[in-house]
């Protein structure tokens, strides 16, 4: 084939290449087909009319649109793949020359991805935090679990306490007159809880069920309700019952009826277990991050504002179907959220800026290092998503186009470079 590429800035290239005229002759008669039946001429049945005639009524490029628009996409790709070029973006199409005597002279300029200069990619420092798990944190668990199989009882023998449920009438007045929103009947109030302002709750301890009080507090100046705002209130609270929750004990017993553990110390250990796990998970992910942004910081790339805007929109999109998946209108979201669609994708152009050039860098490694996928990579990448999606794996395996796959293999290559930089890493 015949062409040439010519290297602009700003990783834009030009790729002039010629189409023969064996080859436009073969996408005019392949427009001709495709559109002699919409075409009418005096003298002849509809889809009957010649070509020849249909060219000289109308001239002899009626075709070529569609007949470029038939031919280019393969003798454009053959281009690109004669030169090798990596491109990440839709190309610009220009026709310098046609006619059925010569061919044509095509011109597309289009951005391809951009050289990457990395070194001292095996010896980048970072922290890793220890985790560890302490008394207090298996304890909020353990009482946490011991709230969730609490049980309510009926105070009869003593006063209101801190933690303590008492179901109130009250109703409030600022200025000896009653104010809307004020009054309740039956309410359940946690003592201590702060669903109350000021002091409300804490004036109740150490009252009985029957007592009536006078509750004294002043609402907050920034107070949803200006004509309340920053005001003193009169409540007057009838208490009508105390309730309180009782916790089980921290017994054995108490670990088999929550857990599978016959003990209440293998429970112990298993949750610390998991609080370890969790904190690791954690650890890890922030040595990640940090990994990476060194990584970036060693890093020379020239980046192509396409390939940020294409995964601003991969992310937007990805962000879309979340919250269309909860059964949420989108726009009704936004506005909801009151933002912009484009406040939203500027939101993301940061993190989508870092991403491009993490994956270019990892690309780059993984060719530097030779890192290839093998048969079991694949084989095992594909089982994770089957199991994701609930698919068996050769269904998987069969939807995958050659692009598909290569965009797999790819990923595998990715991931393979960046535990390797991870293991490289001093900590």
């Amino acid at each position: 084939m015949s062409s040439k590429v010519e290297k602009l800035e700003n990783n834009i290239v030009k790729i002039t290449f010629e189409i023969t005229p064996e080859q436009l002759e073969a996408g005019m008669q392949f427009a001709y087909n495709k559109n002699k039946g919409q075409i009418k001429l005096t003298g002849f049945r509809p889809g009957k009319v010649p070509r020849n005639i249909i060219e000289n009524v109308y001239g002899p490029g009626f075709f070529y649109d569609d007949a470029l628009n038939h031919i280019l996409p393969d003798v454009y790709e053959e281009a690109v793949s004669e030169h090798n070029l990596d491109t990440v973006s839709k190309p610009e199409i220009d026709v310098t020359e046609i006619s059925k005597e010569t061919g044509a002279t095509i011109v597309a300029t289009v951005t391809v991805k951009p050289e990457v200069e990395i070194e001292n990619y095996k010896d980048i420092e970072v922290t890793k935090e220890k985790p560890e798990a302490t008394e207090e944190e298996i304890n909020a668990q353990l009482d946490a679990e011991r709230e969730k199989n609490s049980r309510t009882v009926t105070i009869t023998d003593r006063p209101i306490k801190d933690g303590d449920i008492a179901t109130i009438d009250f109703e409030g007045f600022v200025d000896d007159v009653a104010f809307e929103g004020g009054k309740g009947t039956d309410y359940d109030l946690t003592i201590g809880s702060k669903t109350f302002i000021d002091t409300f709750e804490e004036q109740l301890i150490g009252a009985n069920v029957g007592d009536d009080l006078d509750v004294n507090v002043t609402f907050p100046q920034d107070y949803g309700k200006e004509d309340l705002a920053g005001k003193p209130a009169l409540f007057k609270i009838e208490i009508k019952d105390i309730k309180a929750k009782e916790l089980p004990d921290l017994t054995d017993d108490f670990a088999q009826d929550v857990s599978e553990f016959d003990t209440l110390d293998e429970y112990k250990n298993d949750i610390k277990a998991k609080i370890l796990e969790r904190k690791e998970q954690t650890a890890e992910r922030a040595m990640e991050e940090e990994l990476l942004k060194k990584l970036t910081e060693r890093a020379k790339i020239d980046l192509p504002d396409v390939m940020v805007d294409n995964r601003v929109a991969q992310m937007v999109h990805d962000f879309k179907g979340r919250i269309t998946q909860q059964g949420i209108d989108f726009d009704m979201y936004l506005q909801y959220i009151g933002k912009t669609m484009e406040e939203i994708e500027a939101e993301y152009k940061e993190n989508a800026e870092f991403s491009v050039r993490v994956r270019l860098i990892l690309e780059k490694i993984a060719e530097i290092e030779a890192i290839e996928a093998t048969e079991e990579d694949i084989d095992a990448e594909m089982e994770k998503i089957a199991q994701m999606y609930q698919m068996d794996k050769e269904n998987i395996k069969n939807a995958l186009n050659v692009e598909g796959t290569a965009g797999l293999i790819a990923d595998i290559k990715t991931q393979k470079a960046l535990e390797m930089v991870k293991e490289a890493a001093k900590i």
